[in-house]
């Protein structure tokens, strides 16, 4: 029987239980013309059934052989977007003040900087960050693990969310902030959460849960 996953290529067995989907890295979505026309091409050439646009601001490349995978990742140059695994698996960002006319903050600036420290860095639990440059939350940063929305007088900070089986609101950790405040927090949330032990698969929220949201705050500042 075929793995469900392969993690080390990005790829997840599908329903026919026979071929598989990867998912290229697409920071916010945001994709140049030759990178996307390769996306193309290799479907076309390699026998994928579909391209689907994912929630994770990727684009999925559905039903390939598991023998062609090496080569298709070669072919496509391009990182694996991180969708599976224990392991930060996006940073999801609006075009914030670059584009959108209801921006107040840099979003696609801070999701940039977030994707390139974080995508796929390992953790004991799967792990979402939002970025959103504003307060009607396209990316909806509240159920994230990390979410971060735009506000007049800078960054609002939310910790500990999901949209899983279990879903929660992420608790308010910290108002405007700037850019570089809003980083660092970002960062210390991380290393608490590598470094706290908790058992693997448990999520971030259920980790404030058991500790509470002002011990939480506590431990993640002094770390």
């Amino acid at each position: 029987m075929k793995a469900d996953i392969l993690e080390e290529k990005g790829a997840v067995l599908q329903a026919d239980k026979h071929t598989y989907a990867i998912a290229p890295h697409i920071p916010g979505g945001f994709i140049d013309a030759d990178a996307f026309g390769r996306m193309v091409d290799i479907a076309e050439r390699y026998g994928a059934k579909a391209l689907k646009i994912t929630a994770g601001q990727r684009v999925a490349i559905i039903g390939l052989q598991e023998e062609d995978l090496d080569r298709i990742w070669q072919d496509l140059q391009m990182a694996i977007g991180w969708a599976i695994g224990q392991r930060v698996r996006m940073v999801k960002f609006c075009p914030g003040t670059t584009y959108c006319r209801h921006g107040k903050q840099d979003a696609m600036g801070m999701g940039m900087r977030l994707d390139a420290l974080y995508h796929g860095y390992q953790l004991s639990a799967k792990f979402k960050i939002g970025v959103a440059g504003c307060e009607y939350s396209c990316t909806a940063p509240l159920v994230k693990e990390i979410g971060l929305r735009g506000m007049p007088d800078g960054w609002t900070v939310t910790a500990g969310g999901n949209c899983g089986a279990k879903p929660r609101f992420g608790d308010v950790f910290a108002q405007g902030l700037n850019d570089a405040e809003a980083e660092d927090l970002v960062r210390r949330i991380i290393h608490f959460f590598g470094t706290s032990g908790s058992p693997a698969k448990v999520r971030l929220g259920r980790v404030i849960d058991k500790m509470g949201v002002d011990d939480f705050k506590r431990a993640v500042l002094s770390g």
